[in-house]
């Protein structure tokens, strides 16, 4: 029986998108394209989500291989990345209070780097309702690794048989399927078809 609904952040809760910073500070189309897959794209990205490595120095490694008349913008976007990238998912805000009110326990397991914990509550729609949020850089380890979601099992207290999981990549779905906990795809951001989903989950 599913007792516990696990949430992703990115493009579930909060909406993300990574160029809206560059569009803010870079007026050239094309700098934009290279100052975004340079920053965004990038492994140090990874390793900040990770929590392996510090602001400073992927800044440094990111810095190093792009042209030097783009680097007072990648540290702009860098700095400013928050402001800009995430805007709250007003919709899932119903969702989630509704799943509360329904008795279920709400969590969150989200990639991201350690500037999330200082800002997330300006994003995150209905905070009041979690009952644990665990971001990957605090674990040093990322989905779809299986550490994280052993991790997070073992931080709440939680069977993964009893937690259904919703993140907008397959992969990651299919982690936390590989650890036990099943789960749902929202790719395609329909509100409609993840209710329906949810819905089922009491029925069975």
């Amino acid at each position: 029986m599913i007792r516990n609904i696990v949430f992703d952040m990115g493009n579930v809760l909060v909406f993300y998108d990574g160029m809206r910073v560059c569009e803010h500070y870079i007026e050239n189309e094309h700098d934009r394209k290279v100052v975004f897959n340079g920053l965004f794209l990038s492994p140090e990205w990874v390793y900040l989500d990770m929590g392996v490595i510090s602001e400073e120095q992927a800044m440094k490694q990111i810095c190093a291989r792009l042209p030097e008349r783009l680097h007072e913008a990648v540290q702009l976007c860098m700095r400013d990345w928050h402001l800009y990238n995430m805007q709250t998912n007003d919709e899932m805000e119903a969702v989630v209070w509704e799943l509360k009110a329904k008795g279920y326990g709400i969590y969150l397991c989200s990639n991201a780097s350690m500037r999330l914990p200082e800002c997330y509550k300006d994003y995150l729609p209905a905070l009041d309702c979690f009952d644990g949020i665990l971001f990957s850089a605090e674990e040093k380890c990322i989905k779809p690794q299986k550490e994280i979601y052993e991790h997070f099992f073992e931080k709440f207290d939680l069977k993964p048989e009893e937690c259904f999981f919703i993140d907008d990549l397959q992969l990651n779905i299919d982690g936390a399927k590989a650890c036990g906990m099943d789960g749902y795809c929202f790719a395609d951001r329909d509100i409609g078809k993840l209710k329906k989903v949810l819905d089922q989950l009491k029925e069975d």
